[in-house]
C-alpha cells in the first residue's frame, strides 16, 4: 500500500471519529483540523457517502440513518410539518453530542427541532416542558427530566399525561408505570459499558480493581450495576467503590484523591475505573505530582470520553454512543408521529465503545 493510499485511509478514520463523536461535521472546519484542502475533505466525504457510511448535506456531513439506506421509508413531505420539542439538563458537558445527533436526524428526516436548556431541577424542567407545550407547535417531545430524588413518580405521571407523544432521552422509567401509556425511551447502556471496562483491565492482567463514581450523576446507579455484575462474572472484589467528585474545580480535591489512593495501596488496587474525564485527569495529575506512572504504577479507564484523550497519558474511555442516542430519539419519534398507535412501544439500549489508549496499557511497547 502506497504512503498516500495509507495516509488517505487514516485522514478517513480520523473524520469517521470526528463524525462518531460530534454526530455532524463541516467541511471548512475538518480541514483545517486535518491541515488539508477543503476539495480532499470534499472527496473523502464523497468516497464515505458511497460506502454508506455518511449522509453529505451541504457544507458537511452527517452520520447515515437506518432510513437513507431505504428512501422509501422516509417521512414524505407531510414530515416536514413537524416540529419536535427536545429538554436537555444541560447545554454544556454530555448533552451537546445528543443534541446534534438529534438535529442532524432531524435534517435527514425534513423535520424541526426546537431546543430548550434546563438544569438538573424538575421545577425547571417543567417549566420548560409546560412552555413548549403552551405554544402548541410541537407535535412531540425529546425529555431528559430529573428523575432522582423525592417527586419522581409525580414527575412521572406528569410527563405521561402530556397531550403529545414523548421519548425519554438517557433516562428511563420503572419498567411499569400508571400512566395512559407505557413511555419510551432510548439510552446508552452504561452498565455494559462499565462491563467493557471492567473486563479490559482483567484480560490485561489487573484483579484488584476500584470504581470511582462522580457524585450525584445519573449515570452511576448504571454504572454501579454493570460493576457489580462484571465482577462477579468475574470472581473480582468489588468492595472498593468511591462515589465523589474529585474534579479541578471540587473544593478540597486534593485531599479527598490522596485519601483515595492510600485506601487503594491497602487494598492493593492496581487499576481504577473513574467516572467521569474531569475527575479522572483530577487523579493522573495527582498520581504524576507523587511521582507515579500511569499505566505501570495505576492503570485507568474514565467513562465518557469527552476530553479523555486530552490527558497525559491520553486516557482509555469508555464513550457513550452520544450522537446516536439522538438521532436514534428523532427517528423513533417521527417513527411514532407517522404511525401512531399502530407502532409498539419501544425501549431502546445502545452500546458504548471502548477506545483504548495509554492509561490502561503501555501501546508504545505493545503490551
Amino acid at each position: 500500500m502506497t504512503d498516500e493510499r495509507l495516509f488517505a485511509l487514516q485522514r478517513r478514520e480520523r473524520l469517521m471519529d470526528e463524525l462518531r463523536r460530534r454526530g455532524a461535521v463541516r467541511v471548512r472546519e475538518l480541514a483545517r483540523v486535518l491541515g488539508v484542502s477543503e476539495l480532499t475533505i470534499r472527496r473523502d466525504i464523497t468516497a464515505l457517502a458511497a460506502r454508506g457510511m455518511l449522509t453529505r448535506v451541504h457544507g458537511g456531513a452527517t452520520l447515515a440513518t437506518e432510513l437513507d439506506a431505504v428512501p422509501v421509508r422516509r417521512p414524505r413531505p407531510a414530515a416536514a410539518a413537524y416540529t419536535i420539542g427536545m429538554v436537555v439538563p444541560s447545554l454544556d458537558y454530555y448533552w451537546p453530542p445528543i443534541v446534534n445527533g438529534a438535529r442532524a436526524a432531524a435534517a435527514a428526516l425534513g423535520v424541526q427541532i426546537q431546543l430548550r436548556g434546563s438544569s438538573y431541577d424538575q421545577a425547571e424542567d417543567r417549566r420548560q416542558i409546560s412552555r413548549l407545550i403552551a405554544a402548541q407547535q410541537v407535535q412531540g417531545l425529546l425529555l431528559a427530566p430529573n428523575l432522582e430524588g423525592d417527586g419522581v413518580e409525580e414527575m412521572i405521571d406528569w410527563i405521561g399525561n402530556l397531550p403529545v407523544p414523548v421519548i425519554l432521552v438517557e433516562r428511563q422509567t420503572p419498567q411499569w408505570t400508571p400512566t395512559p401509556r407505557q413511555l419510551e425511551w432510548v439510552r446508552s447502556d452504561h452498565a455494559l459499558g462499565l462491563e467493557m471496562a471492567v473486563r479490559h483491565l482483567h484480560e490485561h492482567g489487573h484483579h484488584r480493581i476500584g470504581l470511582v463514581l462522580s457524585k450525584g450523576s445519573p449515570t452511576s446507579a448504571h454504572l454501579a450495576r454493570g460493576w457489580t455484575r462484571a465482577c462477579a462474572e468475574l470472581g473480582l472484589p468489588d468492595a472498593f467503590v468511591v462515589r465523589e467528585s474529585v474534579a479541578l474545580n471540587v473544593p478540597g480535591h486534593r485531599e479527598i484523591i490522596q485519601d483515595l489512593l492510600v485506601r487503594a495501596r491497602r487494598s492493593r488496587i492496581t487499576a481504577l475505573i473513574v467516572h467521569s474525564d474531569p475527575d479522572a485527569i483530577s487523579i493522573a495529575q495527582y498520581l504524576a505530582e507523587e511521582g507515579l506512572s500511569i499505566p505501570g504504577d495505576m492503570a485507568m479507564v474514565t467513562y465518557d470520553d469527552e476530553v479523555a484523550h486530552l490527558a497525559e497519558p491520553a486516557m482509555t474511555a469508555v464513550r457513550p454512543p452520544k450522537p446516536r442516542v439522538g438521532r436514534e430519539a428523532v427517528e423513533m419519534m417521527v417513527a411514532r408521529l407517522v404511525e401512531g398507535r399502530r407502532r409498539p412501544a419501544q425501549r431502546v439500549l445502545i452500546l458504548p465503545e471502548l477506545v483504548i489508549r495509554n492509561s490502561s496499557v503501555n501501546t508504545a511497547a505493545g503490551i
